[in-house]
């Protein structure tokens, strides 16, 4: 890493939900509301971007570990404002608290480790995998 992430440092996301967001079962009688699987996604995101500046070219960082709770929902085309911020830096690895609210409440919320990796031995280990 050119740089390390400081206790504190927080970044922000705002995301406009769309169908493609909502959960599968939407229909008869289930409202079309943004699913956890995506609301993950773009907490991910958010903190995968509080990242980005402190990386060097061949570095990326990748998700390790994930622990939140699905608090409400939201409905589709709603604006959700996803926010990251780091909590603990350890070696190569940074916490992040994280949380995300639509325009009346939080929706979701809880820790996100990730890893810092070198793409090239990243990409090794992948295609060894592969055969």
């Amino acid at each position: 890493m050119k740089s390390r992430p400081k206790i504190g440092e927080t970044f922000e996301l705002a995301i406009p939900t769309e169908s493609k967001h909502a959960v599968e079962f939407a229909g008869n009688g289930m409202p079309a509301v943004v699913s956890t699987p995506n609301l993950i996604g773009f907490l991910e995101r958010t903190a995968r971007l509080t990242l980005d500046p402190h990386l060097d070219a061949d570095e990326r960082s990748v998700g390790m570990e994930i622990d939140i709770r699905h608090l409400a929902p939201t409905p589709i085309g709603d604006t959700i404002h996803c926010t990251a911020r780091v909590i603990a830096v350890a070696d190569r690895q940074v916490t992040f608290q994280i949380e995300a609210r639509d325009k009346h409440e939080v929706v979701i919320r809880g820790l996100h480790k990730r890893a810092v990796i070198r793409t090239e031995s990243f990409s090794r280990r992948v295609r060894s995998k592969a055969g």
